[in-house]
């Protein structure tokens, strides 16, 4: 049985939810505020997030096979952590929340490690979970 594009963005969004939630939640409980900046709330929230980036790009590309998903969400990820580099973040950051969470505030090796940790547990449980047969439609030569 072939999933719909639309159940496929449904649990994209649910999962996305869940994991902007989980990590709001840690921080709302051992950091008592946005802002907080301990171990626990900035890797958890790092993790979090390429989980939340994972699931934009299921929600976008919902036949996308999930390793490809994985390195597109990882390249983001990444992407916006070099991004910190140029300083243009940290400016942003200071004029608008929204923006600190999107793009960070600045660069850190540590959060380059930890966005597969929230990538890789979604594309493997995707792997596991997705019907056979649902993977990418191919191109054939008939």
């Amino acid at each position: 049985m072939l999933q719909s594009n639309r159940a496929i963005r449904v649990a994209a969004v649910v999962t996305g939810v869940v994991a902007l939630a989980i990590a709001f939640g840690v921080r709302a409980v051992f950091g008592g505020a946005l802002y907080s900046n301990g171990a626990l709330q900035q890797n958890t929230g790092t993790a979090l997030y390429a989980s939340a980036v994972y699931a934009a790009v299921v929600f976008v590309a919902p036949r996308c096979p999930p390793v490809v998903a994985g390195l597109v969400a990882a390249a983001w990820c990444w992407g916006v952590e070099a991004l910190q580099l140029t300083g243009v973040p940290h400016e942003l950051s200071r004029y608008n929340i929204m923006l600190r969470l999107i793009f960070g505030d600045a660069f850190d090796w540590l959060d380059v490690l930890w966005y597969p940790a929230g990538i890789l547990p979604l594309v493997l449980l995707e792997v596991l979970v997705r019907p056979r047969g649902t993977g990418p439609r191919r191109i054939t030569s008939r």
